[in-house]
């Protein structure tokens, strides 16, 4: 019987959650993975699978059916390798997990939209709302799970949700200088995201190789589009992210060169 088929980028959030679910599930052998470029447009046989979509990840299950959106993709996994359950299976668990979860949407789009700024004078607005995201999961994990560090007992459905969006962010602390501040307010969400980033089934990416590839983000340039002078994505698998320099931290300075970069 042949194996599904995942297409997938190493460097994506969304692919992340995938492989992190797989790997709790102790599937990961049981699913082919296909490394797609993110620097380059999707082929035309793949674009044809998904009727035109071009994001990942994509699955393509065993008998030839395409599933995409990583949230469908996780509970389809989830439905059809039933052992390990990762998501909870207490109804009013799975909805307390289901209700954190939902926040995943504004949480990646606040650090996204911060990344991508090129506006200096706009900083201060954009950390103000990175912490009230982080507030909100606060307040949630205080009602719900107070003593941590995961939602539940164990790393689980939230936490494969959000750690790759965790990971990314690395490049808000490289680009932007933003940490959590030591506060009492943040001290829940701190616990959960520490936990999580240091869990041995979710360090498929780490903050060195997140800082290189999302330059071209921090320069406000996404999806592979390529800064003005360039002629190659900082999203490109090659040249490999081991063999390039660290990129300029000053984000809203000087534009680095394709030889700066390594690429």
């Amino acid at each position: 019987m042949s194996r599904p088929i995942l297409y997938h980028s190493p460097i994506c959030p969304f692919c992340q959650r995938i492989d992190i679910l797989l790997t709790l599930k102790g599937r990961r052998e049981d699913v082919e993975v296909r490394t797609l470029d993110l620097a380059v447009p999707r082929p035309d046989w793949l674009l044809k699978k998904t009727r035109g979509a071009p994001a990942l990840p994509v699955l393509e299950t065993a008998d030839g059916h395409i599933v995409r959106e990583s949230l469908v993709i996780m509970q389809y996994l989830e439905d059809v390798y039933p052992e390990r359950p990762v998501a909870q299976r207490d109804p009013w668990w799975r909805a307390v997990e289901n209700m954190l979860t939902r926040m995943d949407s504004d949480f990646f789009s606040q650090g996204y939209g911060w990344l991508m700024n090129q506006d200096p004078e706009r900083r201060p607005a954009l950390r103000e709302g990175m912490l009230k995201h982080y507030a909100q999961l606060d307040d949630f994990l205080q009602a719900h799970a107070p003593k941590g560090p995961f939602l539940f007992e164990e790393f689980g459905w939230a936490e494969t949700v959000f750690t790759p969006f965790f990971q990314r962010f690395g490049f808000l602390e490289y680009y932007e200088d933003f940490r959590l501040p030591d506060e009492a307010r943040y001290d829940r969400v701190r616990q959960w995201v520490d936990a999580c980033m240091t869990h041995p089934a979710a360090q498929q990416a780490s903050h060195e190789q997140i800082v290189k590839h999302y330059y071209d983000f921090a320069k406000g340039f996404g999806n592979g589009a390529l800064p003005p002078g360039r002629s190659k994505s900082s999203l490109a698998l090659e040249p490999d992210w081991r063999t390039r320099p660290m990129p300029p931290r000053d984000k809203y300075g000087h534009s680095a060169t394709d030889i700066e970069l390594g690429l």
